[in-house]
């Protein structure tokens, strides 16, 4: 972690913060930005530079009501968005009447060897104040030794009105490196919002 210093005033340099995560410093690498978008792809960034890289979702908006923010990644060479995913995915929420609050294991969220897209997140309105915003870490996905673990987290407002905070863990089952990551919605178009790429250092 790095160690924050006041100047003469009292005040935090804002280079002294560092990385987000605690483990090094950010840097940035690309920005998309969704208008309608049937998917949202990174394919290019994503090598051996970093042994780290973090994805930022900032006020992703789906076209539909209710739905899931996912990705999937593709391997160097590889044809398509559907490497092997073995992942866990839990969920707390609480209700803004507060008629319901909870926090659990969510079983329809993982894959046990699935090659299909991995959620990130609980149902997301599609109200004008609706979104989803959160993080996605991907680590050395340029291995060819070891799997690729991920842990993302992601704070929704759903489709009824309640807050959702998602927390997905899991890794890539393959040794061969992913050089590209797809995120989408589980239907329909992400209508605004942006997804950010950085390496860690």
């Amino acid at each position: 972690m790095s160690i924050v210093k006041l100047n003469n005033n009292g005040v935090k340099n804002a280079t002294e913060f560092g990385s987000i995560t605690g483990l090094g410093s950010m840097i940035f690498l690309s920005k998309q930005t969704a208008s309608s978008s049937a998917t949202i792809s990174f394919t290019s960034g994503i090598d051996s530079t970093y042994k780290e890289y973090l994805f930022t979702f900032n006020n992703i908006h789906p076209a539909s009501d209710g739905v899931y923010l996912q990705f999937q990644g593709n391997a160097s060479g590889g044809s398509g968005y559907n490497e092997t995913i073995t992942s866990s995915y839990f969920i707390a929420y609480h209700f803004e009447d507060g008629s319901s609050s909870a926090l659990s294991y969510s079983a329809g969220g993982d894959l046990a060897q699935g090659t299909g897209f991995q959620r990130l997140s609980q149902n997301v309105g599609n109200d004008n104040d609706q979104c989803a915003s959160g993080y996605l870490h991907l680590f050395e996905p340029s291995s060819t030794t070891y799997i690729k673990n991920f842990i993302g987290r992601t704070t929704t407002i759903a489709d009824d009105n309640g807050p959702v905070d998602s927390y997905t863990g899991g890794y890539f089952n393959i040794t061969s490196a992913i050089d590209e990551i797809q995120f989408k919605m589980s239907s329909g178009n992400i209508d605004a919002g942006d997804i950010c790429l950085y390496g860690i250092a």
